[in-house]
């Protein structure tokens, strides 16, 4: 066998085998490039979905600031009402308390006096 003939072979079989690297080479980067494109697409959406959820987090969110304000509104306007039953009609009628409240509850006792009389009929 002439050393032409071995080199020949030799430079075949190293074009055999890189080749063979460059084919197997080529189809897992077309594998690798399909399952990119899906995960693309995946990607694409979850980012939608994302963004529906922020923008409905969003509006809950602008929700809930008007219900807390409408909250701050009653509390302010439930403790100017408490202010103004203290100073302007609890603590000026307290000193007639102790002769109203015998006098409410002679009434009182009265009227369910009145009304067992009336069921016991």
């Amino acid at each position: 066998m002439p050393l032409n003939q071995i080199l020949f072979l030799i430079i075949t079989i190293a074009v055999v085998v890189a080749v063979t690297y460059l084919v197997t080479f080529l189809a897992q980067l077309r594998r690798t490039a399909r399952e990119g494109e899906e995960t693309l697409i995946e990607i694409k959406e979850l980012v939608k979905n994302l963004r529906e959820t922020d923008q409905k987090i969003k509006t809950k969110i602008d929700e809930f600031g008007e219900m807390i304000e409408a909250s701050k509104k009653t509390a302010v306007n439930l403790s100017e009402a408490t202010l103004f039953l203290t100073t302007k009609v609890i603590r000026p009628s307290s000193r007639y308390w102790p002769i109203l409240f015998p006098l409410l509850r002679a009434v009182w006792r009265r009227i369910k006096k009145k009304k067992g009389e009336k069921n016991g009929k």
